[in-house]
């Protein structure tokens, strides 16, 4: 019961290896996950940012779009920032006619809502449940929740916008925790995944 869970970072795209990193420092067993067969061997996924479309078509060229969607609908707990967010959502706005998500949470998504490349920011967010103060985030060409349905739980806002959520085993952030070194958002989802175990 005490073994560290076996926690994957979809790498298709995005920064896979900055994840692994903070999920190894929350006491994770982290490793890289690009085929069904890998996805099958953990108790829980992340999925990067990179760039939402490039990551969908990613995904159902290389087998993984429907096994995903079967682990989420399953209940394992998953994690997405920025465009793991998108994938994680059931509605999109601003996206191509032709992006795949993968849904898990009631909620509809706008794409690169807080503006282009060189818009990017960082800020410091009060996160629900995560003590110590406020986290960083970082924001790339992030999305934004623009509404939930009522079995979402809204963790964080930044400027009158939600940007951290989280329905039952699945939570998504706007934001890049993995590249501030502040490992406390991850800690907090490898906290879900050893009470849902």
């Amino acid at each position: 019961m005490n073994n560290p869970p076996v926690i994957g970072v979809l790498a298709l795209q995005g920064d896979v290896r900055e994840h692994l990193i903070a999920l190894a420092a929350a006491d994770a067993v982290a490793r890289p996950v690009r085929r069904p067969e890998e996805l099958a061997e953990v108790d829980a996924l992340v999925i990067p940012g990179g760039e939402s479309t490039t990551m969908s078509k990613l995904a159902v060229l290389f087998g993984m779009l429907e096994p995903l969607r079967e682990r989420v609908r399953g209940g394992m707990p998953v994690y997405g920032t920025c465009a793991g967010m998108i994938m994680l959502a059931d509605k999109l706005l601003d996206g191509r006619e032709d992006q795949e998500t993968l849904g898990g949470i009631d909620m509809i998504v706008r794409r690169n809502a807080f503006g282009r490349q060189n818009e990017s920011f960082e800020a410091s967010i009060d996160f629900a449940g995560i003590d110590g103060g406020p986290v960083e985030g970082v924001f790339i060409r992030a999305p934004w929740v623009e509404s939930v349905g009522a079995e979402v739980r809204v963790l964080a806002t930044y400027d009158g916008h939600t940007v951290a959520v989280r329905q039952g085993n699945v939570l998504a952030t706007s934001f890049h925790p993995e590249l501030t070194g502040d490992d406390r958002v991850h800690a907090y989802f490898v906290d879900m995944v050893r009470a849902g175990r």
